[in-house]
């Protein structure tokens, strides 16, 4: 994902900047997906690994990226804590 548009991100709930998810977050993240037991905000339950993610810099929230593309859409946020 692109660098200068990572930088100018935030989340659109709380305004908090994100930054790219750690590649062992992001591991832990795909396991509780493959064991559905992550959802989103709307109570959705994630069914697709995901390659890419944001995570807020307070570390509450995280918005998939698919295919280069940020999904900043709040009801599609995960909370951070179910991993």
């Amino acid at each position: 994902m692109d660098q200068e548009l990572v930088k100018i991100l935030c989340c659109p709930q709380t305004k908090v900047p994100v930054e790219l998810l750690a590649s062992g977050d992001l591991e832990k993240l795909n396991r509780g997906i493959t064991e559905g037991r992550v959802k989103q905000v709307d109570g959705a339950t994630l069914k697709k690994p995901v390659a890419e993610a944001l995570i807020t810099r307070d570390r509450k929230t995280i918005y998939r990226v698919d295919e280069g593309i940020p999904i900043m859409l709040i009801e599609q946020g995960i909370a951070a804590a179910q991993i």
